[in-house]
């Protein structure tokens, strides 16, 4: 059962519709609600390698729907630590629970000062609004 559209107030958000939940030195990585709705029921995830280094706002990666292939707008810099393997082997995860279960990768940030370029919920809602 999909998700019901919602951006918690926690996170940081990139314009590309991606987010990150800072954690003191790391960050864990994912997709808005609008994105996986957009994409509609996702099939395929391919992340990053583990110690991978990773650009703000660079393509990490990339998930496949039945719709479309999108790649994943790094909204941070610095170095994967975990990729989330549950979302490896059912990236309908994403569908179920984008901002809990339906994580992608966990970065040890390079400049945690590069947060404050990112949006915050109200920011990421009139982005939103105004697509």
């Amino acid at each position: 059962m999909a998700a019901a559209e919602n951006y918690p107030a926690d996170l940081k958000y990139h314009s590309e519709h991606d987010w990150a939940r800072i954690e003191g030195a790391e960050a864990v990585f994912g997709i808005t609600w609008k994105a996986q709705d957009m994409l509609g029921e996702l099939v395929f995830f391919q992340p990053p390698a583990v110690g991978a280094e990773i650009a703000k706002d660079a393509v990490y990666g990339e998930i496949e729907s039945v719709k479309a292939v999108s790649d994943l707008v790094a909204p941070l810099s610095g170095k994967v630590v975990a990729i989330n393997e549950k979302v490896e082997s059912a990236p309908e995860t994403i569908n179920d629970d984008p901002y809990g279960e339906g994580w992608l990768v966990r970065v040890e940030l390079a400049d945690p000062g590069e947060a404050e370029g990112l949006l915050d919920v109200e920011a990421y809602k009139q982005l939103l609004s105004e697509e």
